[in-house]
């Protein structure tokens, strides 16, 4: 072959080299194509700073990227994606445009006490915004917080204050007990910050802490949770112990409840008086008696006449008393007795201290609605019967049961027994094998192999083959040369003995036949050409 090829012309031989090239430059392209890997995220909404440093990084580690236009996201191999984040998150990255407590690590020397409070401040805020976005719904999150300067006096104290912005991944929302939670954290990572005064909004400006100011009425994502187990557990009660009796989804159970979220504190102290004095506790008992002795008391106008010492004693003369001319006789005063007497029983006292705690029920209703009984008749056709009385009543009486029925709270408690109007379920459709996600991931790498061998195949078959045959056919059409003729080129080269014999024998060949010497020449000029 490679002797057929030499006797080619120079332009044809140029053209089979440039196709064979370029067909194997082509396979080589479909190998390289068809082994190239496949692309995934790595990050994105990255900032710029983040995007440079995770490039500088994948540069060191000899991971391949690929950027896409925006510079937002980066992407690397599949199946390096998440090695590549774990070595990324060894080295901290990505940072983020948040920023932490790192900043009171890179404190600066001589920064007054302002600078040292906001710093704080702006760490306080970056942590906390890294905390929320850990959450699964939220894609970022930013956090302000206002935090007053403590006074010594009450009257000027004023509260803190925190705003949170939150950016959701498209179609992901945050329930009432998450916003709660949220709020919860916020308010439990700063002083003197109650959850009321933590106002979280969404990126379309929807507020989504509501507080309830000035007593207003609504129950907070807790009490609603609350409600809903209450109602929850009460229908499954209900449900558990029906389902054995009448079959499985042939019972519809709803339930309502009314829950008393009211608190009240009471206190109240009672004095009960003591009937009988012989039984009653004494406490003390104190008795006082006074007398006084009557005394001769002075009489007359009140004067000088009146201020006289007693007058002498009178004698009896004769069994008559003497008469006294020169003063008035004295006048005796009466006695006087006085008797106090104090008794202290003790009082009954009784205080009572009652808190009503928030949760009690005031009222459930509970709607039941069990299916007629399915059967078969005689010929094996499906039928539906309702159920007795008896059956009904023992159903109530079940149902009042589980729900812990109170007639003293006002409960009520419907049964009804109804043909449920269910439509046919529709027969469930496999999904073909050609239709199932691994097949066509399967079938996408056989594809992507079998585009390489039919390219290949072209190429040989197609292309390659053909021209080599018709170098071929080329170099077959050309006439044969003696076998003299092949041996003059061997004049070019050899010993200096074998050279003069080459060259004997060539000039006797010339002389001996001169066409065959014009032939060889004449294809070493087209050889040339």
């Amino acid at each position: 072959m490679l002797a057929s090829w030499t006797r080619l012309p120079p332009r044809q031989t140029l053209t089979l080299v440039i196709v064979l090239a370029a067909a194997i430059a082509a396979a080589l392209g479909a190998w390289m194509w068809a082994e190239a890997p496949d692309y995934r995220v790595l990050y994105s909404n990255l900032s710029d700073r983040d995007g440079g440093a995770i490039i500088a990084k994948l540069g060191q580690m000899n991971v391949p990227y690929k950027v896409s236009d925006s510079g937002g996201m980066i992407m690397v191999p599949a199946n390096e994606v998440h090695e590549t984040r774990m070595r990324l998150a060894s080295e901290g990255l990505p940072k983020g445009s948040i920023v932490g407590y790192e900043l009171v690590d890179n404190q600066k020397f001589g920064a007054t006490q302002f600078q040292e409070q906001i710093n704080f401040q702006r760490g306080l805020e970056g942590e906390l915004a890294r905390s929320i976005q850990s959450l699964s719904a939220v894609q970022s999150a930013r956090v302000h917080l206002a935090l007053p300067k403590q006074s010594v006096f009450l009257r000027d104290q004023q509260h803190a204050t925190a705003s949170v912005l939150l950016t959701l991944h498209p179609g992901r929302t945050l329930d009432g007990a998450q916003v709660s939670g949220i709020a919860h954290l916020v308010a439990s990572s700063v002083p003197n910050l109650a959850t009321e005064r933590v106002s979280i909004v969404d990126q379309n400006g929807n507020l989504l802490s509501q507080h309830r100011e000035g007593g207003d009425g609504g129950l907070d994502p807790t009490q609603l949770g609350y409600v809903k187990q209450v109602e929850r557990a009460t229908i499954q009660r209900i449900t558990d112990i029906l389902e054995p009796i009448v079959g499985p989804g042939n019972v519809r159970v709803q339930v309502t409840a009314d829950v008393d979220f009211t608190r009240s504190e009471s206190m109240a102290e009672s004095f009960k008086p003591n009937q009988d004095p012989k039984t009653a506790a004494l406490r003390s008992h104190q008795t006082s008696e006074s007398e006084t002795v009557g005394s001769v008391a002075n009489g007359g106008v009140p004067g000088a006449l009146t201020n006289q010492p007693p007058a002498a004693g009178v004698a009896e003369v004769d069994g008559k008393a003497a008469t006294a001319t020169s003063a008035a006789a004295p006048v005796t005063a009466p006695g006087t007795t006085r008797k106090d007497e104090t008794v202290a029983y003790e009082v009954d006292k009784k205080i009572e201290h009652t808190r009503a705690e928030a949760g009690g029920l005031r009222r459930m209703t509970a709607a039941v609605v069990v299916n007629y009984r399915h059967g078969k008749d005689a010929s094996g056709k499906p039928t539906t019967t309702p159920l007795s009385d008896k059956e009904m009543e023992q159903i109530n009486a079940l149902v009042r049961e589980a729900m812990g029925y109170s007639k003293e709270r006002g409960d009520s408690v419907n049964v009804v027994n109804a043909a449920f109007n269910e439509p046919v379920p529709e027969a469930q459709v496999a999904v073909p094998l050609w239709k199932q996600p691994d097949t066509l991931e399967l079938a996408k790498e056989i594809g992507r192999y079998a585009l390489f061998a039919v390219v290949i195949g072209y190429l040989f078959f197609g292309v390659l083959r053909p021209m080599l045959r018709q170098a071929a056919a080329s170099v077959a059409a050309m006439p044969p040369l003696p076998a003299a003729a092949s041996e003059m080129p061997a004049l070019a080269g050899g010993s200096p003995a074998g050279h003069a014999d080459a060259l004997h024998r060539a000039r006797q060949l010339a002389r001996d036949d001169p066409k065959v010497v014009a032939n060889v020449v004449k294809g070493w000029v087209t050889r040339d050409e």
